[in-house]
């Protein structure tokens, strides 16, 4: 099938955030290096190290129903354990309670892709547009609202009790929107995502992005060209062009 006929029966289509929508890692950068002063910190390491500690919690509590989903509360918890491992101890001192929080809540301010606000818009006119995300429900209405992104609704796994890619996350989506899974698209950057959306029978969107799945995202295919999604896109710009 074209790109118009893969899509012709959707109805929604449901966008993960981090990665996908929002450049989480830019963020966060950012705000380590203000939050660091004049300390000389590979920030980089601290930022992805923060993010693999989330996900790792995430998938933990996907795979065995146990553990808080609240994002804010996990990413604090990451955030204080890591400022106990030996390579990040010394910033511990000159770290507070207030300031780990404030450093915590700055994942609510990430930016938008620059494709992001402009496609959701674009969609909009057309579908309706989704978010379904790991992040609880208010940071995914400060984001939304921080970036400009227009969706219709947010899904949070605040919702679900669990996180994806545990197939309850997925079929709720489906129940609160009332659609069947064909007539529902899964945006995302990453292959695990799409893979769990796949199996609930919806259509899978694969957009690249520089900050996730790593040396994965150049093999990604669509069926056409023999691989896993539906269809490939470059921005979401892209993939409003073709609705």
């Amino acid at each position: 099938m074209s790109a118009p006929e893969v899509l012709r029966n959707v109805e929604a289509f449901i966008f993960d955030i981090f990665g996908t929508t929002v450049d989480w890692h830019g963020n966060i950068i950012r705000t380590l290096t203000t939050a660091g002063g004049d300390t000389q910190e590979d920030w980089d390491a601290f930022a992805k190290e923060w993010r693999k500690g989330y996900f790792a919690h995430a998938q933990s509590v996907a795979e065995s129903g146990h553990g808080a989903t609240n994002m804010d509360v996990v990413h604090r918890q990451v955030l204080d354990k890591m400022l106990e491992s030996p390579r990040w101890e010394r910033l511990a001192p000159s770290w507070n309670d207030t300031k780990r929080h404030e450093i915590t809540l700055a994942w609510h301010r990430s930016d938008g892709w620059p494709d992001a606000t402009h496609g959701l818009y674009a969609l909009k006119n057309k579908k309706m547009i989704i978010a379904l995300s790991n992040g609880n429900m208010r940071f995914l209405v400060d984001v939304a609202k921080h970036a400009d992104l227009p969706f219709d609704a947010v899904l949070s796994v605040d919702l679900f009790g669990t996180c994806k890619p545990n197939p309850k996350v997925y079929q709720g989506a489906l129940h609160y929107l009332e659609l069947p899974a064909e007539k529902c698209a899964m945006v995302a950057a990453h292959m695990w995502d799409l893979q769990a959306a796949a199996k609930q029978g919806m259509r899978t969107v694969y957009v690249p992005r520089p900050t996730d799945d790593g040396d994965l995202r150049d093999t990604v295919k669509q069926k056409a060209e023999g691989g896993e999604v539906d269809l490939v896109v470059g921005s979401f710009e892209e993939l409003a062009g073709l609705v």
